[in-house]
């Protein structure tokens, strides 16, 4: 149920109720009695904070997460290539040409 912020426009009285959205406003004051109590558009009392729905789904626009975060840049492997240049002796047998 949303929480509704009234103001009496007669003695200045102001507090929140706590109604239902199908429910009639309030007009009469509890401070004067008077039939001058209003109801007031005020922002949300709530805070979306930490790493919940936003931050995970919808705080870029809609860019999917890269998969390859964790791995180097280009420019890194590259170079990794250029210094590992031991060929693969992985079979052990000798028979393959990178074991012989």
């Amino acid at each position: 149920m949303p929480i509704y912020e009234y103001r009496c426009a007669g003695c200045g009285f102001q507090n929140e109720y706590l109604q239902r959205m199908s429910d009639a406003p309030l007009t009469d004051c509890p401070e004067c009695g008077k039939p001058s109590l209003r109801k007031m558009v005020t922002a949300a009392g709530f805070q979306l904070k930490g790493s919940g729905w936003y931050a995970t789904d919808f705080k870029n626009n809609g860019a999917k997460p890269r998969k390859d975060a964790d791995k180097p840049a280009e420019g890194a492997k590259k170079e990794e290539s250029k210094t590992e240049s031991k060929p693969d002796t992985s079979c052990g047998t000798g028979a393959c040409p990178a074991c012989s």
